[in-house]
């Protein structure tokens, strides 16, 4: 069962973060250059951490941006990083560059989502991947994972969807622990619970420009206009971000995984 970070004090919830992430006192003393001592009394309250100690462990301890402004208010401090609607003019720039990234990425899918995994804007190539899924999926905010995962979803035409869905569960579970997050928990756990489409079985090859051997990573294999496409995805974030929306945004890509992919998707677009 994943551990959360309940209590209000600075002191409980850096003793949560650092049991989260299994350090010990000393190990974190050592990393941040201070005592042991120092870091008991911080957890117990016996003393009261700096503005800059506070940012300091919680770099240490890979606490999420979100959460460090919950440190530095717990601890009586204003919040350090801003969250910036993704819809305000302080983002146009941002917004203008993301939208470029995805139609440079044409034919292939494409799409970014924010740290629930709802779609803020895709492409045309995630598009050619929803015909037949039921509508209340498509409402905003469109949800990636209960698009891909949901019964009435991409799910019953992802032939290799046992591997998949754990694949995604898995990332799914990883991130809810690195965040200590109720939310992304209870997502988890209701894409958990969707029934398997019956017939679920390991998929074969592709078609016959799958290449050769074991893939290079975990395909995605899906039937789309009365074939089956094969991609890889990536998942790339921000580096070094500044703003909290900012450090959830994920941009994921579909690679086409072999030459009649590539094909189909050209041939589409």
């Amino acid at each position: 069962m994943t551990r959360t970070v309940d209590d209000v004090s600075v002191g409980s919830l850096l003793r949560g973060w650092r049991r989260l992430r299994r350090v010990t006192q000393l190990e974190l003393a050592l990393k941040a250059d201070s005592s042991a001592r120092h870091i008991s009394f911080i957890e117990t309250g016996r003393s009261t951490p700096s503005r800059s100690m506070v940012l300091h462990l919680a770099e240490q301890l890979d606490v999420p941006m979100r959460d460090r402004n919950a440190l530095l208010l717990a601890a009586g401090y204003a919040p350090s990083y801003p969250e910036t609607s993704l819809a305000a003019p302080a983002m146009t720039t941002l917004r203008a560059g993301l939208e470029q990234l995805l139609t440079a990425y044409e034919p292939h899918p494409a799409l970014v989502m924010d740290g629930m995994y709802d779609v803020v804007t895709a492409n045309r190539g995630v598009h050619l991947l929803l015909d037949g899924v039921a509508g209340h999926l498509l409402q905003p905010p469109m949800n990636a994972m209960r698009l891909t995962l949901h019964p009435q979803g991409l799910a019953p035409r992802i032939r290799n969807l046992a591997e998949w869905r754990a694949h995604l569960l898995e990332r799914m579970e990883r991130q809810a622990a690195l965040r200590s997050s109720r939310p992304l928990r209870g997502l988890y756990e209701e894409v958990a619970a969707y029934p398997v489409p019956a017939g679920d079985a390991p998929a074969g090859p592709a078609g016959p420009g799958a290449a050769a051997g074991p893939p290079l990573a975990l395909p995605l294999l899906i039937e789309a206009g009365g074939r089956v496409l094969s991609f890889i995805s990536t998942v790339t974030t921000f580096n070094t971000p500044m703003d909290v929306t900012v450090s959830e945004l994920a941009v994921e890509t579909f690679l086409p995984a072999d030459t009649e992919t590539a094909a189909a998707l050209r041939a589409a677009h």
